[in-house]
């Protein structure tokens, strides 16, 4: 028979876990973005000279290493998918009135970036199942 304290207790690691893994996918975000940036600048002299490539090589940076943390979690293929098309949403949402010159580029990214987080959030409150447990 399971008592109370034993399911509070329960729900409260799985709190822990999802909190953990969601600032795992954080700290992995910024080490794809800066360890990949440079490579980019070698390879593509100038790619943030415009700012609607600048936010799609970002995007790329930060879910690569985000889809390289999961998959090291042992997360499914459909589950990092989902959580790297978190990451570009936002951006793409934006680039339409980059692109009418309703907004500047600099809009662009920080409307990106801050909307972003929520979007990583609410895929994984909507695949809670997926992130509540241990993929090891």
């Amino acid at each position: 028979m399971t008592t109370l304290k034993q399911t509070s207790g329960s729900r409260m690691r799985g709190h822990l876990r999802f909190a953990l893994h969601y600032l795992e996918m954080i700290v992995a975000m910024f080490v794809g973005m800066f360890a990949l940036a440079p490579v980019w600048s070698w390879v593509w002299p100038g790619v943030n000279d415009r700012p609607d490539v600048a936010a799609m090589v970002m995007a790329t940076n930060m879910s690569v290493g985000m889809a390289v943390w999961m998959a090291i979690r042992r997360h499914s293929w459909p589950r990092i998918a989902e959580m790297c098309a978190a990451m570009y949403v936002p951006f793409l949402v934006m680039l339409p009135p980059y692109w009418l010159g309703a907004v500047d580029g600099h809009a662009v990214m920080m409307v990106g970036h801050t909307l972003m987080f929520p979007a990583m959030l609410a895929v994984m409150v909507w695949r809670r199942g997926d992130y509540y447990h241990h993929h090891h």
